[in-house]
């Protein structure tokens, strides 16, 4: 059983109006973990006041 660890981001007040930067977050979360895990969901749009994001570990060699 591998573990899944996942991001949330929750917005708050008028942070909804600013998505987009929400999504450059979780880019960034994905670029600086693509030695160790690959993203398994990536948010599309945002569900409720949250974005998630799931990662499953990379295979060891």
């Amino acid at each position: 059983m591998a573990i899944r660890p996942r991001s949330t981001l929750r917005f708050r007040g008028r942070e909804m109006a600013h998505q987009q930067i929400g999504m450059e977050v979780l880019n960034r979360v994905k670029d600086d973990l693509v030695e160790l895990a690959v993203v398994e969901s990536f948010p599309t749009k945002i569900e409720g006041r949250q974005m998630i994001m799931v990662l499953a570990p990379k295979k060891k060699q």
